[in-house]
C-alpha cells in the first residue's frame, strides 16, 4: 500500500521524520486553539484491522465476541479524553487500482496455502508472524463500530483519498492509519496505528514537511515524487530505468543508506535540481519518459489533489482540459491564448470546474463534474472529424446513444451541451449522470488514454432510477449494506480471500456455494421485477477462488426468483409503508436462498436463530458433502456462545485444529457477509444484529464442538449438559433436517456419509468429477461441483467468461 520504499526510507533512514506524540495532549491543545469544537480524528479502518484484532486464535473463523470487545475499548479509550472517531472503509475498487488489487490477492492466496500447509503438518494454529485476518472482517467491523455509536462511513472511490479530503475539510487533529499515500496528501497530520500505544495514547506522527526538509522537495512536489518512485496506479517498473538513470547522476550516495533510500533521495534530488530549473519552460511530459503512458502517469499525480488544490507541474493556462476522476488538469501551456477560464459550478458540488476553450475551434466545451461521478478522460483530435461527447448542464435535452455493451445490453449516453437542445432519457436525474466527459485536447494522442486501461471505458448507471439509486447510494455510505450499491451503479463486484484449502477435494469455495444466491440478488435488484432474469445485464465478479487467475472478472447472470405474485419492485421494499411489508420482505429473503418452502418451519424460530437456520438449510442444501456431525457442531457452538463470557471463551482451549473445521468456520461466516448482501437487498426483513457473528459464531468454539462431535459425542455433551440448551438443540435440528428432506436432501452421519458418498470426493472444478449431486435442485442454479475453473469458458449455458 501507498508509496513504493518509502516506508522503509522513513522509518531506517530518515527517523527525525517520526515523532512521538501523545493523543491527549494534541486533543488539549486542539480544543484550546478551538473552543467548542470537537477534535476529530479520522480513521482509515481497512489499515487497523490487523491492528484491532487481538484474539489469540484467528484460525478458526474468527474470535467475535473478543475482538467486539477489542473494538469497544479502543473507542472507549479516545471518548475518555475527548476525541472523536470517524471510520472510512473501502467502498469500492476503482479501475485503476485494480492490478494491485489483484497482485495482492494472488499473493494471499500463497499465504494461504503455506497456512494449510502447516495446520497438516503441525495440527496448531501458525504464529503471529502467518497471521491472516479472518474472513468477512472489514464488513462485521463496519456493523460492530455502528452498534457502538461510532460515525462509520463507507467510500464511493479509494478510500485513502476520501480520508485525507474529510481531514482536510473538517479540520481534523490528524488521521489515523497505515499508509504512506498520507505523507503524500497535503492534508492534516498522519498518525501510525501500528505504533500506538493504547494504555498511553502515544504513537508517531509522519511529519511530511520534514520529510520535504530532508529531500529538499515542496509540499506540492510530493505527488511527482510518488508517482516517479511507484503506488498503486503507476507500476513499480515504469520508471525503474529513470529511477537507476538519477541514481547514476547522484552524486550524494550515502553509504549508510540502503539501495531503495538512496534511490528516493537521487529521484527527489532530480525533481529539485533538473525538473524544477525547467518547469514553466517545458512540459512536464518532455522532461519525464513518459511514452505511452502519460495519462496514466498523469492521473496517478491528480489522484493526490484534494478538492480545492492544484499542482505546478500542471500549466494553468489551458489548451485542453482533461478530467481524471475528480479532478480538472490543464495539461499544455499556449503563450498566445489569453483567454479567461469560465467557471461550472453544480450546485450540490460545491466544486469549481473549469470549461475548456478550444482557440482554434472557437468552440465552448462546458465540462460538468458531479462529486459522486467518476469522469475519465477521452479523445478525439479536432482534425479526425470524429464525433466528440461533451458534458451536459444539470438539464440536458435529448438522449444519444453512444454505444451498447455485448453483455448488459446497456446504452451509454452521450451528454451533450446544452445548446445542442438534445435531452436524456425521461425520469434521469442529473444527481446520477455518471456519463464520461470529454474534452479535445490536440497535445494528448488517442493512444495515450487507450493504454490507460478499463478507466477509460465510460461509465454506466447500470440502474436508472435516481431515486432507488439515491437510497441505495445513501445506505452505501452510511456502511448498512454490502455490495448493493456496486451492483446498481456499475454492475461489478469483488470478494477478497477466504481461508480456504485450495487442496481439499471436498468442501467447495464460498464463492460457488453463495453465488446461486448472489445471482437472485442480482435479479432483484437489476430487475426491479420487471421483465425477469433474462432482461437483466450479467455482473462481474471478482471472487477469489482456487484456479482464479483474476485475469478477469467472472461474468455472472442474473437467476430469476420464484415467489408467489411475482418479484416485488424495490420501491415496494425499499420505500413502500404499508401494512404486511415486511411479510412480503422475508419472502424476497427467503426466495434469495430458493427456501420458500421452508417459510413455515423457520417461522416457528426464535431470534437471532432464525436466520442461522435459514443459512444452515441452503448451506447443507447446496453442500453434499456436509454430514450430521457438522450440523451439530454449528447449532452446539451458537447455543453455547449465549452462555459464554468474552474471557471464557479466550481461555478456551483446542486439542488441535482440523483444516476441514478451518475451512467450514470460514464458510459459515461468509455465509453470514451474504446474509448482510441480501436482506439490504430485501429491504431488511431482520434485524442486522440477528446475524452479526458476535450473536451467532465463535470460531474456536465452534472449532471445539466440531473435535467432539467427529469423535462421536452426544447432543448432551457438546450443550455441555445443559437441559434448556438440548432442547433447543434438537428443536433446531429438526427445523434444519426436514427443511432439507423436502429438497431432497438427507442429512445423514459421516459413517454413512462415508459409504454413500464413496468416490466423490471429486477436485472441485475438474471435468472429471464435475458430476451432479443428487441433492440438488434444478431451480437453484449450477450446482458447486460445475462451477470450478473449467466451466469459465464462452459457453453461452453456462458460466461466462469475460
Amino acid at each position: 500500500m501507498g508509496v513504493r520504499g518509502l516506508q522503509g526510507f522513513v522509518r531506517s533512514s530518515c527517523p527525525h521524520i517520526c515523532m512521538v506524540v501523545n493523543f491527549k495532549e494534541l486533543a488539549e491543545h486542539h480544543q484550546s486553539r478551538h473552543p467548542g469544537g470537537t477534535p476529530t480524528i479520522v480513521v482509515d479502518a481497512m489499515c487497523c484491522l490487523r491492528y484491532w484484532y487481538t484474539p489469540d486464535s484467528w484460525i478458526c473463523g474468527g474470535q467475535w465476541r473478543e475482538y467486539f470487545s477489542s473494538l469497544r475499548e479502543f473507542v472507549k479509550t479516545f471518548t475518555a479524553v475527548g476525541i472523536k472517531l470517524v471510520f472510512f472503509f473501502d467502498g469500492m475498487v476503482e479501475q485503476s487500482k485494480r492490478d494491485e488489487w489483484v497482485k495482492r490477492r494472488l499473493k494471499n492466496n500463497r499465504e494461504i496455502a503455506k497456512i494449510f500447509h502447516y495446520i497438516k503438518s503441525h495440527r496448531e494454529q501458525p504464529g503471529r508472524n502467518m497471521f491472516f485476518i479472518p474472513s468477512g472482517l472489514a464488513i462485521f467491523t463496519q456493523f460492530a463500530l455502528k452498534a457502538l455509536g461510532q460515525e462509520t462511513l463507507c467510500s464511493l472511490q479509494e478510500a485513502d483519498y476520501e480520508v485525507a479530503s474529510y481531514g482536510l475539510q473538517n479540520n481534523c487533529l490528524g488521521i489515523l492509519g497505515e499508509d504512506t499515500d498520507y505523507l503524500i496528501y497535503d492534508t492534516c497530520p498522519y498518525f501510525s496505528i501500528s505504533e500506538l500505544s493504547l494504555d498511553s495514547l502515544d504513537t508517531i506522527m509522519l511529519c511530511r514537511e520534514k520529510l520535504c526538509q530532508s529531500l529538499g522537495l515542496s509540499l506540492s512536489d510530493l505527488p511527482l515524487l510518488a508517482c516517479l518512485l511507484g503506488n498503486d496506479i503507476i507500476p513499480e517498473g515504469m520508471f525503474e530505468s529513470f529511477r537507476y538513470k538519477c541514481l547514476s547522476s547522484y552524486t550524494s550516495v550515502k553509504e549508510n543508506f540502503d539501495k531503495k533510500g538512496n534511490i528516493i533521495l537521487a529521484v527527489a534530488d532530480h525533481i529539485s535540481k533538473v525538473l524544477r530549473l525547467h518547469q514553466g519552460e517545458k512540459k512536464l511530459e518532455e522532461m519525464l519518459p513518459l511514452g505511452p503512458n502519460k495519462a496514466l502517469f498523469y492521473k496517478g499525480v491528480a489522484s493526490y489533489l484534494l478538492p480545492g488544490q492544484k499542482s505546478p507541474w500542471f500549466f494553468q493556462k489551458p489548451k485542453g482540459v482533461v478530467t481524471l476522476d475528480k479532478q480538472v488538469l490543464s495539461m499544455s501551456s499556449d503563450p498566445k491564448s489569453k483567454q479567461e477560464v469560465p467557471v461550472c459550478t453544480h450546485p450540490e458540488s460545491k466544486q469549481e470546474v473549469p470549461m475548456c476553450t478550444d482557440p482554434e475551434s472557437k468552440q465552448e466545451v462546458l465540462l460538468y463534474t458531479h462529486p459522486e461521478s467518476k469522469e475519465v478522460p477521452l479523445y478525439a483530435d479536432p482534425e479526425s472529424k470524429q464525433e466528440v461527447p461533451m458534458c451536459t448542464d444539470p438539464e440536458p435535452k435529448q438522449e444519444v446513444p453512444l454505444g451498447t455493451h455485448p453483455e448488459s445490453r446497456q446504452e451509454v449516453l452521450l451528454c451533450t451541451h446544452p445548446e445542442s437542445k438534445q435531452k436524456l432519457p425521461v425520469g434521469t436525474d442529473p444527481e446520477f449522470n455518471l456519463e464520461a466527459p470529454l474534452c479535445t485536447n490536440p497535445e494528448i494522442k488517442q493512444e495515450d488514454l487507450v493504454n490507460m486501461g478499463p478507466e477509460v471505458k465510460q461509465q454506466i448507471t447500470v440502474v436508472s432510477d435516481p431515486e432507488i439509486l439515491k437510497v441505495a447510494r445513501a445506505h452505501h455510505v452510511h456502511a448498512e449494506s454490502y455490495l448493493v450499491y456496486n451492483v446498481m451503479s456499475s454492475g461489478e463486484v469483488e470478494c477478497s480471500n477466504s481461508l480456504e484449502d485450495a487442496m481439499d477435494q471436498a468442501l467447495p469455495s464460498q464463492a460457488f456455494v453463495y453465488r446461486p444466491v448472489r445471482q437472485r440478488v442480482y435479479s432483484l435488484l437489476l430487475g426491479d421485477g420487471q421483465g425477469g432474469a433474462s432482461t437483466c445485464p450479467t455482473v462481474k465478479e471478482w471472487f477469489v477462488y482456487s484456479g482464479n487467475p483474476l485475469r478477469q472478472p467472472d461474468l455472472v447472470r442474473p437467476l430469476q426468483m420464484s415467489i408467489p405474485g411475482g418479484t416485488p419492485s424495490l420501491k415496494l421494499l425499499w420505500l413502500s409503508q404499508e401494512a404486511g411489508l415486511q411479510a412480503q420482505r422475508l419472502d424476497t429473503l427467503l426466495a434469495c436462498f430458493d427456501l420458500s418452502s421452508s417459510r413455515e418451519e423457520l417461522q416457528v424460530v426464535e431470534s437471532p436463530f432464525q436466520a442461522l437456520c435459514c443459512l444452515l438449510i441452503y448451506l447443507f442444501v447446496q453442500v453434499d458433502t456436509l454430514c450430521l456431525e457438522d450440523l451439530h457442531a454449528f447449532i452446539a457452538q451458537a447455543l453455547c456462545l449465549e452462555g459464554k463470557t468474552t474471557m471464557e471463551l479466550a481461555d478456551l482451549q483446542l486439542d488441535h485444529v482440523d483444516p476441514r473445521a478451518v475451512q467450514l468456520g470460514t464458510l459459515l461466516v461468509r455465509g453470514l457477509t451474504t446474509l448482510v448482501l441480501v436482506n439490504s437487498a430485501c429491504g431488511f426483513p431482520w434485524k442486522t444484529s440477528d446475524f452479526m457473528p458476535w450473536n451467532l459464531f465463535d470460531g474456536k468454539l465452534f472449532h471445539q464442538k466440531y473435535l467432539l462431535s467427529e469423535k462421536g459425542h452426544t447432543a448432551e455433551a457438546l450443550v455441555e449438559q445443559h437441559r434448556s440448551w438440548l432442547t433447543r438443540f434438537h428443536a433446531l435440528k429438526s427445523v434444519v433436517c426436514k427443511a432439507c428432506m423436502k429438497e431432497n436432501r438427507p442429512i445423514v452421519s459421516r459413517r454413512h456419509w462415508r459409504s454413500h458418498h464413496s468416490g466423490r470426493r471429486g477436485r472441485q472444478g475438474s471435468s472429471a468429477h464435475r458430476m451432479s449431486s443428487g441433492y440438488s435442485r434444478s431451480g437453484q442454479g449450477q450446482h458447486w461441483r460445475d462451477q470450478g475453473p473449467g466451466s469459465r469458458q464462452y459457453d453461452p449455458e453456462q458460466w461466462r467468461r469475460y
